[in-house]
């Protein structure tokens, strides 16, 4: 008895654990918006790279670095994908073990 309650315990915490971090709702855009999107954002990377940085003060390289973050989270928003915690991962491996 004490057995099935930790499983369900288990199965549960799993459950949560996929479940909560999953950010579907993002709007549906259009793939060639998608890609021209991507390129804008990897056209401004590569220019950022090509500029002489040792002559910028110290608030314009955070700035720029600043930029590059954000850029970055744009381009990680836009390609979506499913991305799952090692902590669900675990899980799901012992239940796997467990289960079996």
């Amino acid at each position: 008895m004490k057995t099935m309650n930790v499983l369900r315990g288990l199965l549960v915490m799993a459950i949560l654990a996929v479940a909560a971090p999953s950010a579907s709702a993002a709007p549906a855009v259009d793939p060639v918006e998608q890609k021209e999107q991507v390129q804008r954002l990897q056209n401004r990377l590569e220019e950022i790279k090509a500029i002489d940085k040792s002559k910028l003060s110290k608030e314009e390289k955070k700035a720029l670095r600043g930029e590059v973050k954000q850029i970055k989270k744009e381009m990680k928003a836009i390609s979506g994908g499913v991305y799952l915690s090692v902590g669900a991962i675990i899980l799901i491996a012992l239940l796997i073990i467990l289960l079996a």
